[in-house]
């Protein structure tokens, strides 16, 4: 099954579509696959830097702006 998921840091929030397994011996929580997990710690650390050409690959991004 597919879930999107938010990585957030100072600067952008980006929207992935991540896939969540359902494991045989507890079916009651969805969880996430190693190379799941990498992917977004690797989102994480591309929105802390600003790598905003990489993001716009990977998903939707959305930028914080200052307030009025």
């Amino acid at each position: 099954m597919k879930r999107t998921r938010l990585v957030q840091s100072d600067r952008y929030v980006v929207a992935v579509e991540v896939e969540m397994v359902v494991p045989i011996d507890d079916p009651s929580e969805p969880c996430y696959e190693a190379e799941t997990i990498n992917l977004l710690r690797e989102i994480k650390e591309r929105a802390d830097a600003g790598d905003l050409s990489w993001l716009r690959r990977h998903g939707k991004v959305y930028e914080a702006i200052g307030a009025a």
